[in-house]
């Protein structure tokens, strides 16, 4: 397998970046009721030190603007660091959805891999496994239509002539079977 990187990392658009927005709005979620148990508690000093309002309102302030912002940052990086791990997911499906895509359209069969670090190794094995014993049957069934077509040309210098039309047709659709499909190399 040679060595390739992927530089687009938004293989599939959809699936990345609504993922990426589900946890992160998850993680935003969840974390937003540090800043408010925080301004609840400075709150609550300024209540109970009255002499103390201005300083405590202030130094709320700056801590919940300093604490927003690094939400805001750490939501941005988690967002992309999903893009990378969905990469990793859509990555290797993009390219299952290719190969058996050429494969359809008559190109050889060939085995399926993904680059090191993707995920779904194991679906790339057995996709292969699985299309090389496509590849096998393809070859018995090829190997069989040939046979039975050696066996009507024999036949066709025994049978009366009102039956070798039939012969041809026969014939004619074992090599029209065999054409579907190209021969793996």
């Amino acid at each position: 397998m040679a060595f390739y990187k992927r530089s687009i990392f938004l293989i599939n658009p959809s699936f990345q970046l609504k993922f990426s927005v589900v946890v992160c709005s998850i993680i935003l979620a969840s974390t937003i009721i540090y800043p408010i148990i925080i301004y609840d508690f400075f709150q609550m000093i300024a209540a109970s030190a009255p002499e103390l309002p201005n300083n405590v309102i202030a130094a709320r302030n700056e801590l919940i603007i300093y604490l927003v912002l690094i939400q805001l940052v750490i939501t941005l990086l988690a967002f992309i660091v999903f893009i990378f791990l969905t990469h990793k997911i859509a990555g290797p499906m993009f390219k299952l959805k290719n190969h058996l895509a050429s494969i359809r359209e008559g190109k050889p069969i060939s085995p399926l891999t993904f680059r090191t670090g993707d995920h779904f190794q194991d679906v790339a094995d057995e996709v292969s496994l699985f299309l090389e014993t496509v590849a096998q049957n393809q070859e018995n069934d090829f190997q069989y239509v040939d046979e039975v077509a050696s066996y009507i040309e024999n036949l066709s210098a025994a049978v009366p002539d009102d039956k070798k039309p039939i012969l041809n047709e026969i014939n004619r659709r074992l090599i029209d079977i065999k054409s579907r499909y190209k021969k793996p190399l």
